[in-house]
């Protein structure tokens, strides 16, 4: 009964703000720190030029200049809708359209050049349900921001309707983002980058794991071919599903992750709006030996939910995990290691193992300190 207490008043609350509009500030990097956003979307572009819900079948290519608040908590997310106030709220400074992919790519690989070897990596982020276009790309620029993400950030962004309703609007406009995710990865095959790293959050996943399992039945080996690495974070995806899923992958590719938590209040309502109410959904899990047998990674983040801004999305809002894992960057970077930034997440004798189809492991920290 508590979690539906807490729909509806996420309903009400929603009501009350207009999400559709978004303005673009540029005054605002004089006051905040710039954090680029390449974003490729298959939203509907409106008269007044955002991006909203309605589905395109080509793909919008951006490039977003997110303003960083100077003063702000780590995994912090504090913005505004018209009328952003900079000094405290991330803000969109800077939007710039490419004409076609070929001005879009160029761009990518000026950006990319401009980075050390080392760090040439593009990481895909895949955005969760009830999500606008302008607040995922703050979500995708603070958590990127926070956990010192290396090379360069490219957002899909697909249209969900932005409303705590729109859920089943949602899920038929997964299904339909698919062909353009895998269009995005194939076209970023060519820039050049050492590796690309797919991460996607909540429904974001089930887009994520969709996408793969059709690309390899009509090319087998693609997902592993295209993707140095995978992290689904609070993945909304039936248990059953995902096994069928990761069955068709031909190998899945390497490393795996899956970041879950026992406390996520949004897949427990999303089982019971599907009618699974007993049911678990992956970023949930209760049981990992459900999953024991497959080539993933399972990190148990339930120890950090307590002291997370979401706990539907503890990797972005806990402070405590988020100091881990820029210094496991940290300290890989000291030593001149080569790790990505999805292997940051795990624990070093993990890591030392080179993530080579490793047996599912339930990962749970002592403590949150």
């Amino acid at each position: 009964m508590r979690y539906w207490m807490f729909f509806c008043i996420a309903v009400v609350l929603t009501a009350c703000t207009d999400r559709t509009y978004t303005p673009t500030v540029p005054e605002a990097l004089e006051i905040g720190r710039p954090y680029t956003v390449f974003a490729a979307s298959t939203r509907e572009q409106r008269a007044d030029g955002n991006f909203g819900f309605d589905r395109s079948q080509s793909i919008h290519r951006l490039e977003l200049t997110v303003s960083i608040p100077p003063s702000r908590a780590a995994g912090q997310l504090d913005f505004a809708y018209s009328s952003p106030k900079p000094e405290t709220q991330f803000t969109i400074a800077g939007r710039k359209e490419f004409p076609g992919p070929q001005a879009f790519d160029a761009r990518l690989k000026a950006a990319l050049a401009q980075l050390p070897p080392k760090e040439r990596e593009v990481t895909v982020f895949v955005h969760g349900f009830n999500t606008t276009q302008a607040e995922t790309a703050m979500r995708a620029a603070q958590l990127a921001y926070d956990i010192d993400l290396p090379g360069i950030l490219v957002l899909y962004s697909w249209p969900s309707r932005g409303n705590p309703l729109g859920y089943a609007y949602d899920i038929d406009s997964m299904l339909f983002a698919r062909d353009g995710l895998e269009q995005l990865i194939d076209e970023l095959q060519g820039l050049g980058a050492k590796n690309i790293l797919l991460m996607a959050h909540s429904m974001g996943g089930l887009l994520s794991m969709e996408t793969m399992r059709q690309a390899d039945l009509r090319n087998p080996g693609w997902a592993a071919r295209s993707l140095r690495g995978v992290v689904l974070l609070s993945p909304d995806i039936d248990v059953e599903v995902f096994r069928s899923q990761m069955s068709a992958l031909s190998p899945p590719p390497e490393p795996f992750i899956v970041m879950i938590s026992e406390k996520d209040k949004i897949l427990n309502l999303s089982a019971r709006l599907r009618g699974a109410g007993a049911s678990e959904r992956l970023g949930n899990l209760k049981h990992v030996a459900k999953v024991a047998d497959l080539p993933i990674v399972v990190i148990d983040a339930t120890a950090f939910s307590d002291g997370a801004g979401s706990s539907h999305f503890v990797a972005a809002t806990s402070p405590a995990l988020i100091a881990m894992v820029r210094d496991a960057r940290s300290t890989a970077k000291r030593f001149g290691s080569e790790k990505l930034v999805v292997e940051s997440l795990l624990p070093s004798q993990t890591v030392q193992t080179q993530i080579q189809a490793v047996p599912v492991h339930a990962l749970v920290p002592d403590s949150p300190a």
